[in-house]
């Protein structure tokens, strides 16, 4: 009988999010694919440094150890890498016992187009050229921000995710009378729409997604929840309240919220100690990147081309 991967959380992760290959990648674009290919092989036994986002993948595959009955994560390498050059991924896999048993090496192509068949529903990756085209084929991608910093999320029990609003679980449209129109028209139009939910955005069906896993493991898990969620917004009053009216209408779960009306979002994300934190916005992303995990979330190319 075929694997169905539809009823899982399907991670796509690749390995440069997943492992630290900033030295590899280095030799990758200064030397050439040649050079990067005889180190690779050279080192296949060495094996790799956690990434970004290795915190978060290995929290996540945990799950499976919880629930005896349900598996309820998946996670596939979806590299550029060839299937040569893979087994280090492989080994550095092996090594950390990371549950993860398929994988794509597209030797040199662009991934994205792989995604939907592999039922992906989260796709995390350091070339913002698959990422791109993963946000182009509807797929909820971030592009990872960086090394992996040295946070506590890594010593938690708990699954941590940090989420920003506008453009990341909303759609795009409020954010763009805001850089379009100012903060006064922004507000005016949130507003007049306050009671109107807001149209869902690239990860809105991870949050719903997220947010049912966490239904299911309540009821295992005896104690705190095993998974917590955060909004992370710039939002601030009259404009929170369609924000909440619009998680009351999806029917979803958000454990913390926190509308910062424009201040710095890096001393909360801090504290919160997520596993991965997504937003829009570059210098969000680059003030959050110092302190936890952070992947940017970039708007379709139909958007950023008005």
């Amino acid at each position: 009988m075929a694997y169905d991967l539809t009823n899982f959380l399907v991670i796509g992760i690749s390995s440069r999010a997943l492992f630290d290959l900033s030295m590899e990648n280095e030799i990758y674009e200064k030397q050439g694919l040649e050079a990067y290919c005889k180190y690779q092989l050279e080192h296949e036994n060495d094996i790799l440094q956690p990434g970004t986002g290795f915190a978060l993948i290995e929290a996540m595959l945990k799950i499976n150890q919880i629930d005896n009955e349900n598996r309820h994560i998946e996670v596939v390498i979806v590299s550029r890498n060839s299937a040569d050059t893979s087994l280090r991924i492989s080994n550095s896999i092996d090594a950390y016992k990371l549950d993860i048993t398929r994988a794509a090496f597209t030797g040199g192509e662009p991934v994205a187009k792989y995604l939907n068949a592999f039922d992906v529903d989260l796709f995390l990756s350091a070339t913002e050229e698959d990422v791109q085209a993963a946000v182009e084929s509807n797929v909820a991608s971030g592009l990872i921000y960086g090394g992996a910093p040295k946070n506590q999320s890594q010593k938690l029990q708990q699954i941590r995710i940090a989420f920003d609003g506008d453009a990341v679980l909303f759609s795009e449209e409020s954010e763009m009378i805001y850089q379009q129109q100012g903060l006064d028209a922004f507000i005016e139009h949130e507003k007049l729409n306050a009671g109107l939910p807001l149209p869902e955005g690239p990860f809105a069906k991870l949050l719903k997604t997220l947010s049912y896993l966490q239904f299911q493991l309540d009821g295992i898990v005896e104690g705190p929840t095993l998974i917590r969620t955060a909004l992370v917004t710039a939002r601030n009053s009259p404009a929170h309240e369609r924000v909440i009216r619009t998680l009351r209408a999806w029917n979803v779960r958000v454990d913390e919220t926190f509308f910062l009306g424009g201040i710095p979002k890096d001393k909360i994300l801090a504290s919160f100690a997520p596993h991965i934190f997504f937003d829009d916005q570059h210098r969000h992303c680059d003030e959050a990147s110092r302190v936890v995990p952070t992947a940017r979330v970039p708007y379709p190319k139909k958007e950023t081309a008005e």
